[in-house]
């Protein structure tokens, strides 16, 4: 029952620590999902909803009413003859009157726009998906600030972590020192020194631990979350299966493009001609049969419905610009995506550089660290025998330090290097 009771407890130890790591991988994602401009995306499918909706009433009928009162100084009327005639017959006419009044309401119902309607959807859908392109293109640029500000993290943990090591180092000579000095075989200079070393050491690691902790408030501004106890996982050195750009800001060239294009169909379809149905109706003064309104002052309801195209061709006037603006606009979408697809080649190959550089440097480090581990090792036993100082001794143990954090710098450079070539290929 012991043994179960403890299995559980190392399991909920692990589950726990597992929990309380971060790695690079994630800390992006959740500094994606705190960034402010995550919530555009909701606004730009509601915006474009809205667009939509509006380019798909055009096809409901358009009704408008209105009220009209005109006076005019002619009106038609009959010949004088044969009014005269009318009138020995026994019947006035009067002719149409100078006040003329009515209401009415007007109906048209569009039929055929020219592909205009179908221009105007494609070009809202183009220029939202040219919005996400862009604002994925902003959303990237957050991976590099938390990837910089992780490996900062990673880099000062293993100079504190490398300083400690140094410290026990000089921690045990200064009791040998004590020791030696108790027994007469070594100077209060020597002791004094050694403790000086100790303490500035000291100082520089709770100056690393403040910028840790800088960073990491830094770090949990970007990600929304509080991580000062969360452990860093340092990531794996995987270079990427291939050299190919993956870059958003590729996708947002494309998206220009297909925005020019959408934008070159709208202006061909306002050339074609359109057709649809119309009806007017009215009650008023005169009506459509003017004969009787001659005769009469009497108001009348009237209705006329048909068939109407019409072709205005103030468009062709301005065709041949507007198609040469677009035009300019695609080559120099083209030229931008070339001077991209340049920059990015040219720093793939400086990130290929620098991590080939970093492999040559890296294969030199552990025998660097052995043999600066056996001087100093030698330098204690020669303490030890009275044969060198502790100046000698510090200068030992600083070497190793140095070559130890040397090591672990170039390390987390190359495992960086490598996140850069990705960043740099959105790989």
């Amino acid at each position: 029952m012991k043994k179960v009771f403890l299995i559980l407890i190392i399991t909920s130890l692990s589950i726990f620590n597992l929990k309380s790591q971060l790695t690079l991988e994630r800390c992006q994602e959740l500094a994606r999902e705190n960034y402010p401009a995550i919530k555009k995306y909701g606004l730009l499918e509601k915006s474009l909803e809205i667009d939509l909706s509006d380019i798909n009433k055009s096809w409901l009928p358009s009704i408008s009413l209105y009220g009209q009162g005109t006076i005019q100084n002619i009106t038609p009327s009959f010949p004088n003859a044969l009014e005269d005639v009318l009138a020995q017959m026994g019947q006035e006419i009067k002719g149409l009157g100078k006040l003329q009044y009515k209401i009415g309401v007007d109906l048209a119902q569009p039929i055929w726009d020219g592909g205009a309607s179908k221009a105007k959807r494609d070009l809202a859908r183009s220029q939202d998906e040219m919005q996400k392109a862009a604002l994925e293109v902003e959303l990237y640029a957050l991976r590099q600030k938390v990837e910089n500000i992780y490996f900062a993290i990673l880099l000062t943990n293993e100079q504190i972590n490398q300083s400690r090591m140094t410290l026990e180092l000089l921690n045990a000579n200064l009791s040998l020192l004590e020791s030696m000095y108790k027994n007469g075989t070594a100077m209060r200079s020597d002791l004094d020194m050694v403790k000086a070393q100790a303490l500035t050491l000291k100082q520089t690691i709770t100056q690393a631990e403040t910028s840790v902790s800088s960073f990491r408030k830094l770090l949990g501004i970007y990600l929304g979350e509080d991580v000062s106890n969360e452990t860093l996982v340092t990531p794996n050195a995987n270079l990427p299966n291939s050299l190919s750009s993956e870059r958003p800001e590729l996708k947002l060239f494309e998206s220009r493009f297909l925005t020019s294009e959408s934008s070159r169909n709208l202006i061909n379809a306002s050339l074609m001609p359109k057709i649809g149905l119309f009806a007017q109706a009215y009650y008023g003064y005169p009506g459509f049969d003017y004969f009787k309104s001659m005769i009469n002052r009497d108001l009348s309801f009237n209705i006329l419905a048909g068939v109407k195209a019409s072709w205005n061709i103030d468009s062709f006037y301005t065709k041949k610009n507007n198609l040469n603006k677009i035009d300019l606009d695609l080559n120099n979408i083209e030229i931008e995506r070339e001077i991209f697809l340049f920059n990015s080649r040219l720093q793939t190959e400086k990130d290929l550089e620098a991590i080939e550089g970093l492999k040559k440097v890296m294969k030199d480090d552990s025998e660097i660290i052995e043999l600066r581990q056996n001087v100093r090792k030698a330098a204690e036993s020669q303490l030890r025998n009275g044969i060198i100082d502790a100046t000698a001794l510090l200068s030992k143990i600083t070497d190793e330090n140095i070559a130890r954090l040397t090591a672990k710098l170039h390390e987390i450079q190359y495992i960086q290097q490598i996140y850069n070539l990705k960043n740099t290929l959105n790989k």
